[in-house]
């Protein structure tokens, strides 16, 4: 499964409520260098799940397009500034046919979250951050009470200074 937190949101708008904050012209930049970086890896998700808030949608519509993910994307209220037991109980539900699930959400219930489900602890997801967790589970609704490991955990300031070759390529750089 993976957790991964929208891109930077644009706050310039203060008319706008939270909940409608679109990208900010860096979150939009970094999308398309977390997305090179999932298409890359040939991440393929079975079950996109996001949260309803603007930004969340933006940020799971440029992944799913970027990793032609062809399903319904599922945009959901109840990721937005729930508890992390919510979150559990919505993965919970999932249908076991889903191997690769995105939760694509916020700060601080993604971390939180995260933290719920790793015997280790990650201070914060950063913007627009993809933390990969494998889980040994047989069924979602195993997955209260259990604890995974990271697989990987990357987001985009890791790329600011170095970025390998095939990524440049991808962003023709």
């Amino acid at each position: 499964m993976y957790l991964i937190r929208h891109a930077k949101s644009k706050w310039s708008d203060g008319k706008l409520q939270d909940f409608e904050r679109g990208l900010s012209n860096r979150g939009a930049k970094d999308l398309k260098v977390m997305s090179s970086y999932a298409a890359l890896r040939q991440i393929k998700p079975d079950l996109i799940l996001s949260s309803l808030a603007l930004r969340a949608q933006l940020t799971a519509d440029s992944l799913a397009e970027k990793l032609e993910y062809q399903e319904r994307i599922h945009y959901m209220h109840e990721l937005y500034m729930v508890r992390p037991e919510t979150l559990i109980n919505i993965l919970g539900l999932q249908d076991n046919q889903h191997d690769s699930i995105f939760m694509v959400g916020h700060n601080p219930e993604l971390t939180e979250l995260a933290n719920e489900l790793l015997k280790d602890n990650i201070p914060k997801l950063p913007t627009l951050a993809i933390l990969a967790i494998k889980l040994d589970i047989e069924s979602w609704g195993d997955i209260e009470g259990t604890y995974g490991e990271v697989d990987f955990f990357v987001y985009p300031k890791q790329f600011r200074y170095y970025m390998p070759r095939a990524m440049q390529k991808e962003l023709q750089l």
